[in-house]
């Protein structure tokens, strides 16, 4: 009888034992974590220019097909002003996670060069595609006597300073653009700024300027009505746009001159690989259907689809060349001269 306590007292320790490696074994069970598929929520796509303008009617193309390729919808967002500036220092600055990205196009090369913007943006963003280009088309009243660049070049070194370019402002793309002809040209050319393509248009057609470097669609009905000719296309190749499409351009007519808008899509940079990879195959799926194309053509763009590593040598490439164009031109100058 007196072995039944210690018979109870091992039964108790064994059993303490077998307790104590069970919660052992439990406390080293490692649990993991549930991984969110990318993307789970809506995606915002920061516009940095007003709502109607080119930027903003491609972002809101994109979102049409968004749901269907990208899993999620796009949410636009027009941030404004600093000529794209602001839209993408809020891009730099947002968190990597696939859930910012943002339109580009060459202004976000061109600012930076004229050391007023926070960041270096060809550098401190990622992009993820080029979607589409638009040329710019230097234009003339059609009852002028200049039919092709020879004849207005011809023009300008009998009568130095005589033609008058209307532009967008200093440093605007079509200042920029109008010095690389007066300088490929020989040319002296006086320059007068305006408020965008509208006011350079009234000035052109009321006989203020002689010449203008503007979107084509501008001044489409212009041209075709007979108002205004069109002397050369500034892209690398003629325009798709059969108004346009027998234009050539400066360079088949002996100058070296090529400039274009370009527009595009980007994000911050240090995006993960695997989100950066689903974005980019979803846009690239999106701006391959017929229909998202047909939507940039009505909106005088031509479809030009770059890689994010094509996208990434054309910003640095461009950026070294407009560096030394504004540079030679001077605009360099003038823009500091504004600031002081």
């Amino acid at each position: 009888m007196r072995q039944k306590p210690l018979f109870l007292l091992i039964a108790f320790l064994l059993i303490s034992i077998m307790i104590g490696g069970c919660t052992g074994m439990q406390s080293t069970t490692v649990i993991t974590p549930k991984v969110e598929k990318y993307p789970n929520k809506p995606i915002t796509i920061i516009v940095p220019f007003s709502a109607g303008g080119g930027t903003d009617l491609m972002a809101r193309a994109l979102e049409k097909w968004a749901s269907k390729y990208l899993g999620q919808s796009l949410i636009v967002i027009n941030k404004p002003g600093g000529t794209g500036t602001i839209g993408w220092n809020e891009l730099v600055s947002a968190n990597p996670d696939g859930y910012t990205i943002g339109i580009t196009q060459i202004d976000l090369v061109l600012q930076p060069i004229y050391g007023s913007t926070k960041y270096d943006y060809p550098t401190a963003l990622e992009p993820l595609a080029q979607v589409a280009t638009s040329s710019i088309v230097l234009a003339v009243l059609a009852d002028q006597p200049w039919q092709n660049i020879d004849d207005l070049v011809q023009y300008a070194r009998n009568h130095p300073g005589q033609l008058k370019f209307a532009h967008g402002g200093i440093g605007s793309n079509n200042h920029v653009l109008g010095e690389m002809f007066g300088k490929a040209a020989n040319i002296t050319i006086t320059q007068v700024p305006f408020n965008g393509n509208g006011e350079m248009a009234a000035a052109l057609l009321g006989r203020h300027v002689q010449r203008i470097l503007t979107n084509p669609m501008t001044i489409k009905e212009y041209v075709k009505n007979g108002t205004v000719r069109v002397l050369a296309v500034a892209g690398t190749q003629r325009m798709n746009d059969p108004t346009f499409s027998n234009v050539p351009t400066f360079k088949e007519q002996g100058l070296n001159v090529a400039y274009s808008y370009w527009y595009g899509i980007a994000a911050p940079k240090e995006l993960p690989n695997d989100i950066k990879s689903k974005l980019v195959d979803g846009f690239k799926t999106i701006i391959n259907e017929p229909e998202f194309q047909k939507n940039m053509e009505n909106l005088g763009l031509d479809i030009e689809y770059l890689s994010p590593e094509e996208s990434q040598t054309k910003w640095i490439a461009e950026s070294q060349e407009l560096n030394k164009i504004v540079q030679e031109t001077g605009i360099i100058d003038l823009i500091k001269s504004q600031k002081q």
